[in-house]
């Protein structure tokens, strides 16, 4: 998160037309946080939250509303319908539900998908607008991208997002996942060789 927050102070620097017309709302869940390094986490993401909005924000505007709190699908399910753009942009993930949760959602095939290539669903959901989210300045650039996208464009791309979300879906993962461990050599056992002391 902590780079994501740097992304977005960055877009408002690069393009400060979206000043005022652009609030990123950051749905965090605490996690672990008995665990030293995510305490220490979870202050790093405070502070640059609290440095974009000072350097950014206005009496009327804050540029990043973070809610730190424990959130149900239904708390979060709102805020996917109605986002112009939802990041994913995990430095080191596996699969990354959320990515997949934010296109199911969309039913009206509109919204923009910004997601990191080190996320696991990078390789399904192509559509999406790819991130290296250690590159600031790309991940800014990826930012104004999903905001002047035509709608044209959105709907096309979520649409084909959608319809991988919805044919590789947990079934088929199982099916493929039985499938690869039947390829699996059942390991051959060598013969037992009596040593001389046996004889």
């Amino acid at each position: 998160m902590p780079e994501r927050f740097r992304a977005l102070g960055r877009f408002f620097t690069r393009f400060p037309e979206y000043r005022e017309r652009v609030v990123f709302v950051e749905l965090a869940a605490p996690s672990r946080s008995s665990i030293p390094r995510y305490q220490q986490i979870e202050a790093e993401v405070e502070a640059v939250v609290q440095e974009v909005n000072a350097a950014f924000g206005t009496k009327r505007w804050r540029p990043i509303v973070y809610l730190k709190r424990h959130h149900s699908h239904r708390d979060i399910w709102p805020f996917y319908r109605y986002a112009d753009f939802c990041m994913v942009t995990s430095l080191h993930d596996g699969m990354n539900l959320v990515a997949k949760e934010f296109v199911s959602v969309r039913e009206d095939d509109d919204g923009v998908l910004i997601l990191s290539q080190f996320a696991g669903a990078s390789s399904e959901l192509r559509d999406a607008v790819l991130v290296n989210p250690y590159d600031l300045d790309a991940t800014a650039e990826a930012i104004r991208l999903a905001v002047e996208m035509p709608p044209d464009e959105r709907r096309a791309r979520m649409a084909r997002m959608r319809q991988s979300v919805r044919e590789f879906n947990i079934y088929r993962w199982a099916g493929l996942l039985l499938s690869d461990l039947q390829r699996i050599p059942e390991p051959t056992m060598a013969p037992i060789v009596p040593t001389s002391a046996e004889r």
